[in-house]
């Protein structure tokens, strides 16, 4: 198991303290600075997709993971082992259950049994970003718009109200949403309004009486859930009946994240990094750690275009930039000899 592996590494190197809660592993460092780094990745990937073995090809290496995020998991060991004097205190995050439903992520298990092992005065997630500063995130919420209708025989429709044909309206509100784009901390943000799943339909001689559309809405940091939520209901609402029981549920969100570049650590990596920052489009755990006031970035080797993907890979020029990048901010010593 990788957990095991990861915990039996850093055991071996007395400038951390190593905890492991379940399948995740922690690592400090207890120097004294006036400062504190996190770094932090997750040690699962996607279900392999007739690649979970590696091969080099060239300067890439390929398989399951490598870029979503072996890679980075890769370069916070390897910056561990051979840390000497770093000018930050560090800590070193593995966690699990990322890759699916929030409220399994290992960062709960750990925040759970010792909060402070999660604390720091900023986080690096080394989620893959192409090498390139992604900062803060966009949030996330999907509702299920249900609408309602008569059933009645498909030979007399007339006699009854068909719920699927009355998605016309609400699909067409979809189609027209006009994207923000709002731009915050010089980063360009998208905001996104998208079905994603339809369910209805009771038999082929049926008028159905009910139909539920399942819509995801990507909003940007400079709203919450609640802001974000009542905009997506108001824009919603000429679509919908409240008179016949039509109705908006919230089935689940994430909280986005400012880019918090106004950091003197964040921008330090920003300037490590030799380029202009990006908006994080997606969601990461970056919002975990900007709930806990904690800024964070994402900064990692891998193309997040590749990740999940049969051909995933990840570039050996891009793992050398962001350890490059990372060893600056830190302060670390290379060893010569490691």
């Amino acid at each position: 198991m990788l957990a095991d592996l990861v915990e039996q590494r850093l055991r071996e190197l007395p400038l951390f303290e190593t905890v492991r809660i379940e399948d995740n592993v922690v690592a400090r460092t207890h120097l004294g600075r006036g400062s504190r780094v996190a770094l932090a990745g997750h040690l699962d990937t996607v279900v392999p997709n007739g690649n979970a073995g590696a091969e080099i090809r060239d300067d890439r290496l390929y398989g399951c993971g490598s870029a979503d995020m072996k890679g980075g998991l890769a370069i916070m060991l390897d910056l561990a082992e051979r840390m000497v004097e770093p000018q930050h205190d560090v800590s070193l995050i593995f966690y699990t259950c990322e890759e699916i439903a929030r409220e399994y992520s290992g960062l709960h298990a750990i925040s759970a049994s010792n909060a402070e092992l999660l604390s720091a005065d900023v986080a690096v997630l080394l989620e893959p970003t192409n090498a390139l500063i992604e900062a803060g995130c966009q949030g996330v919420i999907r509702v299920r718009v249900v609408l309602t209708g008569e059933r009645a025989h498909s030979a007399r429709p007339w006699t009854g109200i068909n719920a699927i044909h009355r998605l016309t309206r609400v699909l067409d509100r979809v189609e027209s949403f006009v994207e923000r784009s709002p731009v915050i901390d010089g980063c360009t943000y998208r905001e996104t309004l998208q079905a994603t799943s339809v369910e209805g339909g009771i038999a082929g001689n049926v008028i159905p009486d009910r139909v539920t559309l399942s819509l995801s809405h990507r909003f940007a940091p400079d709203r919450g859930i609640d802001e974000a939520l009542g905009a997506l209901v108001t824009y919603l609402e000429p679509a919908i009946d409240r008179a016949l029981g039509d109705d908006i549920e919230l089935i689940d969100s994430a909280p986005a994240a400012r880019p918090s570049l106004d950091h003197a650590l964040l921008q330090s990596l920003v300037d490590a990094s030799g380029a202009a920052p990006l908006a994080k489009i997606g969601w990461t755990d970056v919002a975990y750690f900007s709930e806990r006031n904690i800024p964070a970035a994402n900064f990692g080797p891998g193309d997040p275009l590749v990740a999940h993907s049969a051909g995933e890979y990840v570039q050996s020029a891009e793992l050398e930039r962001v350890q490059r990048a990372l060893a600056e901010v830190l302060g670390v010593t290379i060893s010569r000899n490691a």
